[in-house]
């Protein structure tokens, strides 16, 4: 009895050399069951994707418009995280700060630009965000059991998508960054005159994002391998099997961590914006 699901033969999903081809037709491919629907789901599965598209699309514009304004990104003894360390010499002079004039006077556009290019990599090649811009914004796939509506599917195999494997390398300069920004947060138990002993609301702001930033790093999966890859036997590796497993307990809010350090470094550039453009004083508490 006819279902109207029979498989098709193939008739035209076949690649250039005439063999069935994985990329030539997707789900609507002749051999595939004949549904009508394009998924059967009944859920609001739409938002999930839609919501992630809208958080990374605000950060994006935020950041860049940060990025670009190469102003309002120091007040003693606060340096935002988008502009440290400071690598040209058209830096605000921080005192004590991360001023390492490695461009010299040649470079004139905005000092972020030569930073972000590291942590901003980090993030774009990270397993995580991968999955989270691939469904949000190029729909590949949208979300489970929904199929996504491009016919040809190469994965990571072609350019530009295959330099998506050198995110192990970006790790090293995400957690050299990190280190940096620990000292930038160190910097804030000073207060405006720079001296020592001191701390204010923007402190806290400071420790928090750094905590986040670290924990982030850390719970990467390149940072797992690092640990605990290509041993044969844990048993004769305790330390690093016991760090394994406390970066794996990471690993598993690696999501949720990717988006708590996406909103404080976000939170922390903003509140030396604020400072620095005088909306108000930094609140003091000792």
């Amino acid at each position: 009895m006819a279902t109207g699901t029979e498989p098709q033969p193939h008739t035209d999903a076949r690649g250039a050399n005439g063999a069935a081809g994985p990329y030539s037709a997707g789900v609507r491919a002749p051999s595939r069951a004949a549904i009508s629907a394009r998924h059967l789901r009944t859920d609001r599965w739409w938002l999930y994707p839609a919501t992630t598209a809208a958080g990374l699309f605000a950060f994006v514009v935020y950041s860049t418009w940060r990025a670009f304004a190469n102003a309002d990104y120091y007040s003693a003894p606060y340096v935002s995280p988008f502009y440290s360390p400071c690598l040209a010499q058209n830096c605000h002079p921080m005192r004590g700060g991360p001023n390492w004039e490695i461009f010299g006077a040649w470079w004139g556009l905005s000092p972020a630009l030569l930073i972000l290019i590291f942590p901003l990599g980090f993030r774009l090649t990270c397993y995580y965000y991968r999955k989270a811009y691939y469904r949000g914004f190029w729909a590949s796939p949208p979300a489970c059991a929904v199929a996504e509506p491009h016919k040809k599917y190469t994965g990571e195999t072609r350019f530009p998508l295959i330099l998506q494997n050198i995110h192990r390398y970006f790790f090293y300069f995400a957690v050299v960054v990190a280190g940096i920004l620990t000292y930038d947060t160190a910097l804030t138990f000073r207060n405006a005159d720079y001296e020592w002993g001191h701390m204010g609301l923007g402190t806290l702001v400071f420790l928090v994002n750094i905590a986040l930033i670290w924990a982030y790093t850390i719970s990467c999966h390149s940072c797992r391998h690092i640990i605990g890859g290509r041993l044969r036997h844990f048993s004769k590796h305790p330390v690093r099997y016991r760090l394994w497993g406390w970066v794996g307990k990471l690993n598993a809010r690696h999501a949720a961590l990717a988006w708590a350090s996406l909103i404080s470094v976000a939170a922390a550039d903003f509140y030396v914006f604020l400072l620095a453009t005088g909306v108000f004083d930094d609140p003091r508490f000792f």
